[in-house]
């Protein structure tokens, strides 16, 4: 199971502000707090920093890493940007990941030689030219199209993050299903390649969001999802991953299940 941090975004306001004004001491917190509260990866966006996000990108590479070691996942529209970042990510801990691709021309051919330069893992979203899927058999069309042309490319299937897009419940009641039926199909076909998703966005538009994304959580879960983009700070949805996983025999001796109980998630 692959936590990636979500917090540090300039989408946030207090990010972006900390950013603005090189607050080192607010961004490392953050990365401490989730650090400790059990992400694998940090997360690091800056695109919203519009003229400014190679500069900010280099900074917040530099700073988040002066106090942990968890790998970075680079995490930018512009390929510039990546760069900037991959080129200071360290790697003493784990490969570097880049946020990421799709199937959509001009993005893979963008992405794709950095992710061969840089010997990273490579979240891919289930996205092509022609659109957004709607159906588990666009999803895994995609994403077969994606596994088949990284694989000509050299890229180990065990480095690949597959975003099946997630899109909100509010639009369509069948979303939710279209996407566990999508993590089933991939899995069954491709069982090296990982999953990872923006869960939240099942949600949107929704009252109880919190309660959809917990129980959403350990329906993906339970078809194969082995990745999540989330904020770990949150003890709820962090006790639920790991009672989750538990139960699914993926926690040896329930270790980490009783780890997580003895650090308070389930009070």
């Amino acid at each position: 199971m692959l936590i990636i941090g979500e917090l540090i975004n300039t989408s946030r306001k207090a990010i972006r502000e900390a950013v603005e004004t090189r607050n080192a001491a607010y961004i490392q917190e953050v990365a401490r707090q989730q650090e400790a509260a059990g992400a694998n990866y940090l997360d690091v966006n800056c695109g919203t920093m519009v003229g400014q996000e190679i500069e900010c990108m280099e900074w917040l590479v530099n700073t988040i890493q002066e106090v942990t070691d968890l790998p970075l996942c680079i995490d930018s529209p512009d390929e510039n940007a990546l760069r900037a970042g991959l080129l200071l990510a360290k790697t003493a801990n784990g490969k570097r990941m880049i946020n990421s691709t799709t199937a959509e021309e001009k993005r893979y051919q963008a992405v794709i030689p950095l992710v061969k330069e840089f010997n990273a893992k490579i979240v891919a979203l289930c996205i092509e030219d022609a659109g957004m899927p709607e159906t588990a058999e666009d999803r895994l069309r995609i994403a077969s199209k994606l596994v088949d042309d990284m694989a000509k490319e050299g890229i180990a299937q065990d480095d690949i993050y597959l975003d099946p897009l997630i899109k909100p419940l509010s639009t369509n009641d069948k979303y939710g299903k279209s996407v566990l039926d999508a993590i089933y199909a991939i899995k069954k076909k491709y069982p090296a390649v990982h999953l990872t998703c923006g869960l939240s966005n099942i949600s949107y538009g929704l009252p109880n969001r919190a309660v959809l994304n917990r129980l959403f959580v350990v329906q993906t879960m339970t078809v194969g999802m082995d990745g999540y983009i989330l904020n770990p700070t949150d003890k709820a949805m962090m006790g639920v991953v790991y009672a989750s996983q538990a139960l699914l025999g993926n926690d040896r001796y329930c270790s980490k299940y009783l780890k997580a109980h003895r650090k308070g998630l389930y009070e």
